[in-house]
């Protein structure tokens, strides 16, 4: 539960929420834990992790990609163009593991209806993809997407971690009428949104389940392996373009979006990036 545990305990993320929601920096004292990355002050040194530092939230929820979803989306931090309509929005937050540990070089993949509704599926207005920095951090720049018959305000997002599986799931509003007849709604996924003037802040930091030390041990999740010995012309350290063509292990592969290639990131374990030719 993001609210409080069965015991009455008001975990770290509901105080963390709140304290966003306030303008202010989490009070971690209240936890009994470490702060978290979003809590600490210029210059101050993160706390060294404690078992505690799991609060037995569950990572975060996938959801349906739904219909829209394009890959081959550009490296962006903003889908703001040149004559942009819609209220400023910038989302921004943490990604981290089982422990609380933030992780860096996570790919997030992000589309997301115009202020009218409707999906760019020629172009790729409204789709963009980055990564998180060596702090865990990302930040998005876009609107408010506009609504569209059946569907509350949303935004859409796939994340992988190096070497993991793929998350795909979706963000939301808060105190947005449609919340109660949506059907996919789930209000674990709500964003922390604040007025920033005539702009929009919003805030929400993501769960992987990807095992980290200390933290609770979860089921294994297989990797796909290549077929026959590693090895092929994908090397880490280089920067593939969508279009670009590897072998490794043997098959050959497909480069979907730009990135810079890292250990952990080789084709058959991230299909976010690469695709079976």
């Amino acid at each position: 539960m993001d609210n409080e545990t069965t015991t009455g305990h008001v975990t770290r993320k509901a105080v963390l929420r709140a304290a966003l929601a306030a303008g202010m920096a989490a009070p971690a004292v209240l936890m009994g834990v470490p702060a978290l990355a979003r809590t600490l002050t210029a210059g101050e040194a993160a706390p060294a992790l404690t078992p505690e530092c799991d609060d037995g939230d569950d990572p975060t929820p996938a959801q349906t990609e739904g219909p829209y979803f394009k890959p081959n989306s550009p490296l962006r931090t903003s889908l703001l163009e040149s004559g942009t309509a819609g209220v400023r929005l910038t989302v921004s937050g943490y990604v981290f593991g089982l422990a609380c540990r933030p992780i860096s070089g996570v790919l997030l993949d992000f589309w997301q209806a115009d202020t009218n509704g409707a999906y760019d599926n020629s172009g790729f207005r409204f789709r963009g993809h980055q990564f998180t920095d060596a702090a865990g951090a990302f930040k998005l720049t876009t609107i408010v997407p506009g609504l569209y018959p059946g569907r509350t305000r949303h935004i859409h997002v796939k994340l992988q971690a190096p070497g993991r599986p793929v998350l795909t799931t979706q963000l939301y509003f808060p105190n947005e009428p449609r919340n109660n007849t949506d059907t996919l709604f789930d209000a674990r996924l709500l964003m922390t949104v604040r007025d920033a003037g005539a702009a929009k802040e919003a805030a929400f930091d993501f769960v992987l389940n990807v095992p980290q030390d200390p933290g609770p041990t979860p089921t294994p999740t297989p990797t796909p392996t290549p077929t026959g010995a590693p090895g092929g012309t994908w090397a880490a350290g280089t920067a593939y373009r969508a279009g670009d063509t590897v072998t490794y292990g043997g098959p050959g592969y497909v480069c979907l979006q730009a990135h810079t290639a890292q250990a952990g990131w080789e084709p058959p374990n991230v299909p976010a990036l690469w695709r079976l030719r």
